[in-house]
């Protein structure tokens, strides 16, 4: 049981929802964005290095947003499928309810915060 009622679960879906609609467009962007721009790459030969080292560093970032985008979309299904089977809102590391509080500010948390600050000090980013 997730401690939680059915109309806080269906204003979480939502959110969930909305967030999972804005990660896809930013996702569609970014590949539009990349494709644009490699069919309007000049020849390696043209321009100066610091052109190539702009561009380089600007598909670095494109990457790092996709990335991590995609990494949200998937944070966003993980919780769906824990709504499915009854286990949103629940610590996957201890099993203690995670904070009503916590799940409206990030719908996506799989941890509660003490939980989380032990990850994050064992999986820097």
């Amino acid at each position: 049981m997730t401690g939680l009622s059915e109309k806080q679960l269906a204003s979480l879906r939502k959110k969930l929802d909305r967030r999972e609609a804005e990660l896809s467009a930013e996702l569609a962007s970014i590949n539009n964005e990349a494709m644009e721009a490699s069919a309007h790459l000049p020849p390696l030969e043209a321009g100066d290095t610091v052109d190539q080292a702009d561009a380089r560093t600007h598909e670095t970032i494109r990457d790092g947003e996709a990335l991590r985008d995609a990494l949200e979309l998937r944070r966003i299904a993980d919780a769906r499928e824990r709504m499915r089977n009854g286990r949103y809102g629940r610590c996957i590391d201890c099993d203690t309810q995670i904070p009503r509080e916590r799940l409206e500010v990030q719908p996506s948390s799989e941890r509660c915060v003490p939980c989380q600050r032990l990850y994050e000090a064992h999986h820097p980013a």
